[in-house]
């Protein structure tokens, strides 16, 4: 690591970390502060589930909704935020992206569906 916080790392690590959804990795290489609250204007929680619904309209990779519904989380929004944030982009980007979402999702705030739908299945 440089003093002025530039990650110098292999092609390789690079890849991990921004897989991983390193924060100090995207924001040395890609000069992205996701933590940059003020800048929008709108309280923490608020940014957070925005940022998830941005990410499931995208249609996101996978580990990018853990990082954003679990910030969602950590931001004081609640399982039911989570969920409402997925219904409510739902109309815009389509219900295809949304159901792709929804089980990482739910993993991310603590609710297994496959575990769930196997218990299901052995009533």
């Amino acid at each position: 690591m440089l003093g002025r916080g530039v990650i110098i790392a292999t092609h390789e690590e690079t890849l991990r970390r921004l897989v991983l959804h390193d924060e100090g990795c995207i924001q040395s290489m890609l000069g992205i502060h996701l933590n940059n609250n003020e800048a929008a204007g709108l309280d923490p929680r608020t940014q957070a589930l925005v940022r998830l619904g941005g990410l499931v309209a995208m249609g996101a990779a996978p580990l990018s909704y853990h990082w954003a519904a679990e910030a969602a989380l950590d931001a004081g929004a609640t399982a039911e935020d989570v969920v409402g944030t997925l219904i409510a982009v739902a109309p815009i980007c389509g219900l295809a992206r949304v159901v792709s979402a929804t089980p990482e999702v739910a993993l991310a705030i603590g609710y297994d569906l496959d575990q769930a739908f196997e218990g299901l299945s052995g009533d």
